[in-house]
């Protein structure tokens, strides 16, 4: 009698999961196609991830804030470990934040971390946006995606607003009733849109719970939606690169997802919570128990936004108190002008790169990331707009630099005043010149080579520096970028001798196309007659 032997292994138990998972999902032929993918290395891409890190920690420390707090402004008398509170009216808002932070083991450094990733999500925001900006890297076919980034940023303003505004402290309630105030200038709908949010006469009943709903649920479910759809454009134009041997728009020079790419951002998401977690221990934000519970009749001092609603604070404080009677009611310019610009200043940040597609006339896909020396004017524009954005934060800080420099607030008020017009022009034409000047040391170098700083005496006597030929990787980056022509209106009549008629968006159309790519804003690169001309031993040292 004979029997048979069943050598046939049984498949370890992720393998049969996974093939039980292929079978209904395809993840084979999707990690085939994926896992793979090429991510160009540099540096600056690393802002990003900063972002995408600090909104994972954002969601993890909530979460965890969540399980804590109570928001309703029912009033309660504080009982907590904090003693010279003890025995004072609050609200429930106010009272469960006190017991995260003095009674929640880890409780006030969970704070501290959802606080500082917060701004510092902004803040990698601001920074992200200003590389894709400066870059180039929001042209087709990725001007939806800049449309996602900027909405993730005008929402994470919001959603911070909210945020610090829950603990109903006296800091987040003047902060709160300044937005209030602001509400109440917008003409007709101002006190209708006051009693919607706050139900009712300032500060209302309910506010807390609202701004609530809108914290851990609307907003954040907004901006998860926009993350994920950012990320999947990312993963589907794939990252631009700068120029190099061997990179162009039809293909991407970089490391794989996995293993490279992956371990390299697993660790880097450690080392962001890391530095998070560090300035969070060392550095105290919000002391809420310093300040005390909000009352409508006080002001706390020195109350200040966080940063990133600066520039809507500043535009307010150092607009001057006009107002004007009209039908029978009386507009309040000094607020009513701050709200209307800094919507438009957004707006036009949203919808620069169609801006630009029109102007230029160019409908071509870019993959390939400009240096922002190449495109002067561009550059001069986000260095001013920056420049105008710092100086509304002194604005919106006008009080705090009058205490500690010892300054008059209205010397400081009327200073940001002038700055915000002159600060901004000077900004672009500055900017603008030192791209130009980098162009030419680049066309200098290209013909000439890189100075060595060794200084030979030629036999006649002269002294001449010896320099180094640049590699030819050298020579390709600095020569890649295209020279751009300005548009041309063309001939005034058609062929039958008839005059065209020329509309005035047309006209204009041309002008900026010219003062974006005229002979001012641009240095012309050098030929290859040029190079072979110097390099052959005319003038080259």
């Amino acid at each position: 009698m004979s029997t048979v032997t069943n050598t046939q292994k049984k498949a370890p138990a992720g393998e049969r999961v996974a093939d039980w998972a292929d079978g209904r999902l395809g993840i084979y032929s999707l990690a085939k196609a994926n896992m793979r993918k090429i991510f160009p290395d540099h540096w600056s891409f690393m802002l990003g991830e900063i972002c995408l890190y600090s909104f994972i920690i954002i969601i993890l420390t909530g979460v965890y804030l969540t399980m804590f707090f109570h928001p309703s402004m029912n009033e309660v008398e504080y009982h907590g470990s904090y003693v010279p509170l003890q025995g004072q009216l609050m609200s429930e808002a106010f009272n469960s934040t006190m017991h995260i932070s003095f009674d929640v083991r880890g409780g006030l450094l969970i704070r501290q971390i959802h606080h500082w990733a917060a701004l510092i999500f902004i803040a990698g925001m601001f920074v992200h946006m200003m590389r894709v900006f400066f870059t180039g890297a929001f042209r087709k076919p990725r001007e939806i995606n800049w449309l996602f980034g900027f909405l993730l940023f005008f929402l994470g303003m919001f959603t911070g607003f909210t945020g610090y505004s829950l603990p109903d402290d006296l800091l987040s309630g003047t902060g709160v009733r300044f937005m209030q105030g602001a509400i109440l200038s917008v003409p007709v709908i101002g006190t209708y849109l006051s009693m919607f949010l706050f139900g009712g006469e300032f500060p209302g009943g309910d506010f807390v719970a609202r701004f609530y709903s809108a914290h851990v649920l609307l907003l954040p479910g907004i901006m998860l939606g926009l993350v994920v759809a950012h990320l999947i454009l990312v993963f589907y134009h794939k990252h631009t690169q700068f120029e190099g041997p061997g990179r162009t728009n039809n293909n991407v020079v970089g490391m794989p997802l996995l293993p490279v790419y992956m371990a390299k951002a697993g660790g880097f998401f450690f080392l962001v919570f890391g530095v998070i977690a560090v300035i969070s221990a060392i550095a105290s934000i919000n002391p809420i128990w310093a300040l005390g519970p909000y009352r409508p009749d006080q002001v706390s001092t020195g109350a200040q936004p966080d940063w990133y609603m600066g520039f809507a604070e500043g535009l307010i404080r150092v607009m001057p108190g006009w107002e004007i009677n009209l039908w029978g009611h009386t507009l309040v310019l000094g607020v009513m002008i701050p709200l209307a610009i800094f919507p438009l200043v957004l707006a036009a940040i949203a919808v620069y790169p169609f801006i630009e597609s029109w102007i230029t006339g160019d409908k071509r896909e870019h993959h390939i990331a400009q240096r922002p020396r190449n495109a002067p004017t561009r550059t001069a524009f986000g260095v001013a707009w920056i420049t105008a954005y710092m100086i509304m934060l002194v604005g919106g800080g006008n009080d705090i630099f009058a205490t500690h420099f010892h300054l008059s607030i209205n010397s400081i008020t009327w200073f940001v005043r002038i700055a915000f017009f002159v600060g901004p022009v000077i900004a672009f034409i500055v900017t603008k010149r030192i791209c130009l000047g980098l162009q030419r040391r680049d066309k200098d170098k290209v013909l000439h080579g890189r100075e060595s700083g060794i200084i030979k005496r030629l036999p006649h006597g002269e002294f001449v520096e010896i320099h180094e030929p640049l590699s030819q990787g050298q020579l390709y980056k600095l020569t890649a970028h295209e020279q751009h022509k300005p548009a041309e209106l063309g001939p005034t009549v058609d062929e039958n001798g008839v005059e065209r008629k020329i509309g005035r968006m047309e006209k204009l159309r041309v002008r900026l196309s010219r003062s974006y790519y005229g002979e001012d804003s641009q240095i012309a690169k050098p030929t290859a007659e040029e190079y072979k001309e110097i390099t052959s031993g005319h003038g080259h040292h």
